[in-house]
């Protein structure tokens, strides 16, 4: 059961997937600018992320920076020169951060099943979370079906990019680059609890 104090959920999550170039891109100029407000102006400007559209290259800044704001300086450093899996890793634990809801099923959900060697995530299993979430949430309930499909297809779609589902949903376990593992255990430990890991890993890297 969840309780009714459990924290607002912001359902916003319906631009893109991952948007690791795009995420990667927009971290290079806050390194060189170290302000969002500048990186902002620079990439709609510049039409730094390539979009067809004004409005759309702000819709996609304004998201990605919403992320990246939720990361530390060591795991900001990831983005910028890890290899493909550390980005795609924390680029998940960035989205993981911005929306809670995404976090819950993530470590309610996901890893879970992962930990019960359940390792078939289903759309039925979104949806009981999501049903379930909707009983004491407002904000949820009101998610339309055709955007809670939505959104459900970006979440498989991040989990996929992030290396973490495979395409036939599959749960993949997680395997955490050793840098990766100090800025997650700098930033809170808890937040080990999004990959498909085991309790022995988290144990271990928590010591």
């Amino acid at each position: 059961m969840v309780s009714t104090d459990s924290p607002y959920y912001s359902m916003s999550f319906t631009s893109g997937a991952l948007l690791s170039h795009e995420s990667i891109t927009v971290a290079k100029i806050f390194s060189e600018l170290a302000d969002w407000g500048a990186v902002r102006d620079r990439v709609v400007a510049g039409n730094r992320l390539q979009m067809r559209t004004c409005n759309a290259s702000q819709r996609i800044c304004r998201e990605v920076t919403s992320r990246l704001k939720q990361l530390t300086t060591p795991e900001l450093e990831i983005v910028l020169d890890g290899s493909q899996q550390e980005q795609s890793q924390v680029l998940w634990l960035a989205v993981c951060k911005r929306y809670r809801f995404i976090y819950d099923f993530a470590v309610e959900t996901m890893r879970e099943k992962f930990l019960h060697l359940d390792l078939h995530l289903t759309y039925e299993d979104y949806t009981v979370f999501f049903n379930g979430r909707a009983e004491w949430h407002t904000e949820v309930a009101r998610v339309t079906s055709a955007t809670r499909d939505k959104q459900r297809q970006i979440v498989f779609k991040m989990m996929r990019e992030a290396g973490l589902l495979s395409g036939d949903q599959r749960i993949l376990p997680a395997l955490l680059s050793a840098r990766l593992v100090d800025a997650i255990r700098g930033d809170d430990p808890a937040h080990f609890a999004v990959f498909p890991v085991t309790e022995l890993d988290v144990m271990q890297w928590t010591q």
